[in-house]
């Protein structure tokens, strides 16, 4: 195990990876910008670092800033979180270059998952169902494109390769409007990605997200920990989380996960990782997946009872995985509320000082968070200020648990998005379970007129 472990993010996955390496006792170097100094994580460290000011180019973003700091502290490995340059193969290997070990996938595995090509490609040979779609990156002629398009059938959406967190996107539902769609998005993703390559896929029309969670060690044992359902979610960003999904047979998520874990298995993963599908109609679409644990590991925690980020720990640190797949079990259900410092219905972001902080409590109730009364949640990151995460025996009773939490939890200073989360525990389709991704959009568009 290792003695020391540099944690090269910030917010409540600092904090829980800190906590993690407390169980361990493997001492937790905490690297901050000049906004986050005030940090619970920071005020709780053993050791922590500045490592530039607040805009992210210049702090967590800032590979040799971060290697910087391992050094000068003597950390052995460096755990990336989500976010920032978690799914980064180049920040992988400068890490392991440099003499650490990158808590995560070889840069290898981050490179074929991280663009979505290969991605598929690899996931089509493992056998793992895809959405139907083009074989690879899309040729340049428009007669070839057309071709494609009209055989997948419309409409269709274009996807940039190098793309994530929702962008790089763009629905067609003509053909006339598909080749300017085509250049539009290659734009996009040179720009923002530094990758123009785009494909294309059907445009499932209501679909659920679910996702399916691994664990894999270097000896190519594989596991996967059920699965999640994401489907509640607005801009691509996710905002409620639950495992089990609802309504769909053990059956079929028994083999859709062992499809995951011999696609790991082929490309040698190792680590925490999660496949993400598109569900409609009985039937998984694979989508993509992300090379690092996820916002939303807590309620897979809470329903098999691993300790993901303990065990991406020990599996970098080279030790084995300690269950086999027989050993996992289910049980009862788990929900995950997103705290967000922003507007509840229109999600503009609210940074600025919480006066009061005062999280919910009781039986199968947990928060991760890093924040806390007169913390000021600066303007220069994400929104997301926290999780509320509940677990029951049942679906109903770890709803009733959420409504009891949510209605206990104070934020002041601050807009949040708990009174959106009041109304969505009580809302007759969420509670009915099987909600589709757009489903929240259309609620908030008829909640804002």
């Amino acid at each position: 195990m290792f003695k020391k472990i540099l944690v090269a993010n910030r917010g409540e996955i600092a904090l829980r990876i800190q906590r993690a390496c407390r169980e361990l006792g493997v001492k937790a170097v905490m690297v901050y910008s000049e906004a986050d100094r005030e940090a619970k994580y920071v005020k709780l460290a053993e050791e922590a670092v500045c490592i530039g000011p607040a805009s992210s180019a210049l702090s967590y973003l800032n590979m040799p800033a971060i290697i910087s700091a391992a050094e000068v502290t003597d950390a052995e490995a460096i755990h990336p979180g989500y976010g920032f340059l978690s799914e980064n193969a180049d920040f992988a290997e400068r890490v392991e270059r440099s003499g650490f070990q990158f808590i995560g996938p070889t840069p290898e595995s981050i490179r074929i998952m991280g663009d979505k090509v290969s991605a598929k490609q690899a996931m089509i040979k493992a056998g793992v169902p895809c959405v139907p779609g083009s074989e690879g990156e899309l040729p340049d002629d428009p007669v070839q494109i057309k071709r494609i398009a009209k055989m997948v059938g419309y409409p269709v959406i274009i996807k940039a390769a190098g793309g994530g967190g929702g962008r790089g996107m763009r629905v067609v539902h003509t053909e006339a409007a598909l080749i300017n769609a085509v250049a539009m998005t290659k734009s996009e993703a040179g720009a923002a990605f530094g990758n123009p390559a785009v494909y294309m896929e059907k445009y499932l029309q209501n679909p659920r997200h679910v996702e399916i969670q691994i664990l894999a060690d270097k000896y190519k044992n594989a596991v996967y920990l059920g699965e999640r359902d994401c489907s509640m979610q607005r801009r691509h960003q996710k905002v409620i989380e639950e495992a089990p999904a609802p309504g769909i047979s053990r059956k079929l998520i028994e083999r859709v996960g062992e499809r995951c874990v011999a696609a790991c298995k082929k490309i040698g993963y190792r680590g925490a990782g999660t496949f993400e599908f598109l569900f409609e109609d009985g039937e998984f679409y694979f989508i993509e997946m992300n090379t690092r644990v996820q916002v939303e590991h807590p309620v897979t925690e809470m329903t098999t009872g691993i300790d993901i980020v303990k065990t991406q720990i020990m599996v970098a640190a080279g030790e084995k995985l300690p269950f086999t797949q027989r050993q996992i079990q289910i049980r009862g259900h788990a929900i995950e509320c997103r705290l967000n410092a922003e507007d509840a219905y229109k999600c503009i972001p609210s940074p600025g000082r919480i006066t009061m902080w005062h999280p919910p409590g009781g039986p199968g109730v947990r928060v991760d968070s890093h924040v806390y009364t007169n913390y000021f949640v600066p303007p220069n990151y994400d929104s997301m200020i926290g999780k509320i995460i509940v677990h029951g025996d049942t679906r109903e009773q770890a709803l009733a648990r959420m409504r009891t939490a949510l209605g206990e939890t104070v934020v002041e200073g601050i807009n949040t998005n708990i009174a959106l989360h009041r109304e969505l525990m009580v809302d007759a389709k969420f509670m009915e379970g099987g909600t589709n991704i757009h489903y929240l959009e259309a609620w908030l568009a008829n909640h804002n007129r």
